[in-house]
């Protein structure tokens, strides 16, 4: 049965490649971005209920991450909204290990809306769509909690997931977690791109407080040092967050993506070129 999907976060690192893959079925897809006509800007509320006009499904990915002071508050808005428009189901995208994201979560599974809840940890795509694309450029990756072991997952994964929880009725109710197949150190995924683009990208290890100090000499806005802070600690820092799950191959009836995979895949886009014209210059 057709349905009309809003895709929050439409043009992001998820929410592209969903709207990718429902366009190429039978649904109807809204982009909620603030590009998009109607204009969906999490800062502009009054602005939602045009979005969610019509809409059967809502997708919602919140910038920059549920942990934010703010997310609890706009997703209660959001979920608000949702249920005036009689929109009947949200999949939410949440982050794996994350307290503060799960007060999120409650919201929605307290609505008494059909829900997905789908808990991803860190993306390959950060090395190549996100804040260590430059210090992957440069040739220097330095950051800390070097010994953390993260079971990277794929962006692809997770949209493929998400549109089987949008378009499929077997998940409703679901909490899915998804990580890749196998554990990598900061230093082992650098050595992979390293390798894969046949350049020298060195990674360094470094205390929290150095990386949090680098980001501040650099101008980088309060609110995101606060988040990085909180994920290298909140997230990086429980062990439990390094464990591996089987649900993407449950729900997708395959394997994750490897990170090798991803590697020679972004490869191939040339996102990493300039490696070689920085360094050739």
């Amino acid at each position: 049965m057709k349905q009309n999907i809003l895709v929050i976060g439409g043009t992001g690192k998820t929410g592209k490649r969903i709207v990718n893959i429902l366009k190429k079925t039978e649904h109807n897809v809204r982009v909620g971005s603030r590009s998009a006509k109607p204009s969906f800007d999490w800062h502009a509320p009054e602005n939602w209920a045009s979005v969610l006009e019509g809409m059967d499904k809502v997708y919602v990915t919140f910038q920059p991450d549920l942990a934010v002071p703010g997310a609890f508050e706009a997703i209660q808005r959001l979920t608000a909204e949702a249920q005036k428009a009689q929109v009947k189901k949200l999949v939410l995208l949440s982050g794996k290990g994350e307290r503060e994201a799960q007060r999120c979560e409650a919201v929605i599974i307290n609505s008494g809306l059909d829900y997905t809840i789908i808990r991803a940890n860190w993306f390959n795509q950060n090395f190549s769509e996100n804040f260590l694309l430059e210090p992957v450029l440069q040739g220097v990756v330095a950051l800390p909690f070097a010994e953390a072991k993260i079971p990277f997952v794929d962006a692809q994964d997770i949209a493929e997931v998400a549109v089987k929880a949008l378009t499929e009725e077997g998940h409703n109710g679901q909490v899915y977690e998804l990580t890749g197949a196998r554990q990598l150190t900061f230093k082992d995924a650098v050595e992979e791109i390293s390798q894969g683009t046949g350049q020298q990208i060195s990674f360094v290890g470094i205390d929290l407080d150095t990386y949090i100090n680098t980001m501040k000499d650099h101008g980088m806005p309060e609110d995101l040092i606060w988040l990085m802070g909180y994920l290298f600690t909140e997230v990086l820092g429980n062990p439990a967050n390094s464990e591996i799950t089987n649900d993407i191959e449950k729900v997708l009836g395959r394997k994750p993506i490897d990170f090798s995979d991803y590697v020679r895949h972004t490869v191939s886009t040339g996102v990493w070129n300039s490696i070689l014209i920085e360094k050739d210059a």
